[in-house]
């Protein structure tokens, strides 16, 4: 009997031995994977992190090039009605003036707004044009 009850407490022994074995395995097992889940969550964090530093300076510029965008929408705006205004001066019915003569015979030279835009857009070819003085009242009003 003694033989009997030292050989079950021998098998308990070693089966509590691999018992702790497997317990311990399992445990290392767990704190390699803990290991892991860290070092991937912080790569996570960082890649968060750096997305969310690209997305604010992608905001920022998209909220410049939408005030660009606006002023150069203003300024197209009053450019055009730069242009409808000398197109109104140079299609306007302005009827033109009857010359009188000098005193050498001839007539006295003045234009009308519609031969003044006329001498505008010839000269456009060679200086700058808005220094023409038909344009100049229109670029007294706009405002930049």
């Amino acid at each position: 009997m003694d033989e009997r009850k030292r050989k079950r407490k021998l098998s308990n022994r070693e089966s509590a031995r691999r018992s702790r074995m497997r317990k311990q395995n399992h445990l290392d097992e767990l704190s390699a994977q803990v290991a892991q889940l860290t070092k991937d969550n912080a790569e996570i964090v960082a890649s968060v992190n750096l997305k969310t530093q690209l997305f604010l300076g992608a905001e920022a510029e998209n909220s410049v090039l939408r005030a660009q965008a606006a002023e150069l929408s203003h300024r197209l705006d009053s450019l055009n009605e730069i242009v409808n205004y000398v197109d109104s001066l140079r299609y306007a019915a302005v009827p033109a003036p009857t010359p009188t003569p000098t005193a050498a015979g001839g007539a006295t030279g003045a234009t009308t707004a519609l031969e003044a835009a006329d001498d505008c857009f010839m000269m456009m070819n060679n200086e700058n044009p808005w220094s023409c003085s038909a344009f100049q009242p229109v670029m007294d009003m706009v405002m930049y």
